[in-house]
């Protein structure tokens, strides 16, 4: 990777029915819509959408109460069902009659609920490290499971991460450690987060999935996704496990399912070229 970077997200606010979103926009090409339950994205990116931005048009969007994005009224709009129905509204004003939802770890689970109530505006499904169902508590390979031996870290990092006091180089050290806790190579970390493209957490959007995803299991709808999908997930992720990306792969009719073995939570990182040739191949 190269380490200078110069951001060029075009940076768009798009007024709908259900309020008005912050999009950053890069590339051309057919379109790519990506998001994260609580990321606060900004004009320098993210790292897993600059995965599509060589021939795609990749728009990434801060849901609500991230970045400049509209501040909810009442909580359900924090709500996993409530981002699929935001970029719904997004969609139709950009005027796409379907588009490609790309989404990383919890950015995949509200791709899976987009392809089970919207697969017929989605021309694709790419759901990267992630789960149709609660993950934490099942599988003590995952560090957010109390078994893990790294889970207390991990929940002090989280809690750090959430204040709005914190100096940035002290948010950039506590999140540097957070990362490598899901790195198959943490030792790799400054290669694979060479560029300046920096962003925070919604400390509202994240309290509120936290307890959302207590009760999230939509596996037995999972039938209802007809678009193509695309299933890739590192072998040694200790977020979202490989056991819920092989679930998923055997119950959506047709999905494409592709394990990388030498990544952990961010094989478009680890395995960047493969990753890639893969996607590229899958997309074809």
């Amino acid at each position: 990777m190269e380490e200078d970077f110069m951001p060029n997200w075009k940076r768009e606010m798009i007024e709908t029915s259900r309020g008005c979103f912050e999009v950053f926009v890069k590339g051309e090409g057919e379109p790519v819509c990506i998001t994260h339950h609580y990321s606060e994205f900004n004009e320098t990116g993210d790292y897993f959408a600059e995965t599509f931005t060589d021939n795609r048009k990749v728009l990434l969007v801060n849901l609500k109460d991230a970045g400049s994005s509209d501040k909810v009224k009442n909580g359900y709009e924090l709500s996993m069902v409530d981002a699929v129905l935001d970029l719904e509204e997004i969609r139709k004003v950009k005027g796409f009659s379907s588009w490609t939802f790309a989404g990383h770890s919890t950015g995949g689970m509200i791709g899976v609920l987009y392809g089970i109530y919207f697969s017929t505006s989605l021309k694709s499904l790419i759901l990267v490290g992630s789960s149709a169902r609660e993950y934490s508590s099942s599988s003590s390979k995952c560090i957010y499971n109390e078994g893990h031996p790294k889970y207390k870290r991990m929940q002090e990092l989280l809690e750090l991460l959430k204040l709005q006091s914190l100096e940035e180089a002290d948010r950039s050290r506590l999140a540097k450690e957070r990362t490598q806790l899901s790195l198959f190579r943490p030792e790799n970390y400054e290669l694979y987060f060479s560029k300046n493209i920096m962003k925070k957490m919604s400390a509202n959007r994240l309290n509120f999935f936290s307890r959302e995803q207590l009760i999230f299991d939509v596996t037995r709808r999972l039938s209802a996704i007809k678009t193509r999908t695309i299933i890739l997930c590192g072998r040694h992720d200790v977020q979202c496990p490989v056991e819920f990306s092989i679930e998923m792969s055997d119950l959506i009719p047709n999905a494409s399912l592709h394990i990388f073995e030498q990544s952990n939570h961010y094989p478009f990182l680890e395995e960047e070229i493969e990753f890639k040739r893969v996607l590229h191949i899958l997309l074809s």
